[in-house]
């Protein structure tokens, strides 16, 4: 299979997936109540210049669940580490800097090798659940922050030490959980869960009521945008 090109598009601030392998996709039935759902993924740049803005609306409709579906945006990557693809990457990252304010580190370019898979990151996220409960997003954004200012191999177990650290949660353990194929399963199908939703970018912030979705944000938007759409979707109510 062919996968589609790293496209991350600086207009919507939209990044599109890669396609998966397994085409069969299953429906999640949720159960009655009001959830924000955000899709997204760690090693995605305009997730990245998103979260401060959707810790903002976490914290402002707190009355709400705030549940993640990891994206998986490049699931084993495989996209040729040269220099076109860091120069994209590099324009790619300006360009979040310049509309969110979030800041990026330059050592990922200084290497020779570099395998884009976005999957461990995910998956990490995944892993995280046993421990962060509602505060999963915490423990996303602290990923996507090491990536991206310390420029960190998310692929490593080890990076996920300080992380593990700073939340308490016992490394050890944490390491066992992430190589684990429990893990790895219920990463993809969160996967496959927001392809079958319709997603096809990221980052996404869906709205749930009952079992109606509504889409809140589909690519970069500020808090603003994103609270005065869950206002006029719970008014509806």
């Amino acid at each position: 299979m062919n996968k589609r090109a790293f496209v991350c598009d600086p207009e919507t601030g939209l990044c599109h997936p890669a396609d998966l392998d397994n085409s069969s996709l299953q429906q999640v039935e949720k159960e009655e109540g009001k959830e924000i759902i955000y899709v997204g993924d760690p090693m995605c740049s305009w997730c990245w210049g998103i979260s401060n803005d959707l810790m903002q609306l976490k914290e402002h409709f707190e009355q709400f669940r705030f549940t993640i579906v990891v994206g998986g945006l490049r699931p084993g990557g495989g996209d040729p580490w040269n220099d076109k693809m860091k120069n994209f990457l590099r324009h790619h990252w300006e360009e979040v800097n310049r509309r969110s304010g979030q800041p990026f580190g330059e050592k990922l370019f200084q290497l020779d090798h570099f395998n884009y898979d976005t999957e461990p990151a995910c998956r990490a996220v995944v892993a995280s659940r046993k421990w962060m409960g509602s505060y999963e997003f915490d423990f996303f954004e602290a990923v996507s922050r090491k990536f991206y200012v310390e420029n960190e191999d998310p692929k490593d177990v080890a990076f996920y030490q300080s992380i593990c650290g700073q939340f308490a949660i016992p490394f050890d353990e944490f390491a066992i959980a992430f190589d684990s194929e429990e893990a790895k399963q219920k990463t993809y199908s969160d996967f496959q869960l927001n392809r079958n939703w319709g997603v096809r970018g990221y980052p996404t912030v869906l709205f749930r009521e009952d079992q109606q979705l509504y889409r809140v944000a589909n690519g970069y938007a500020d808090y603003s945008q994103m609270k005065t759409v869950i206002e006029q979707i719970t008014s509806r109510s």
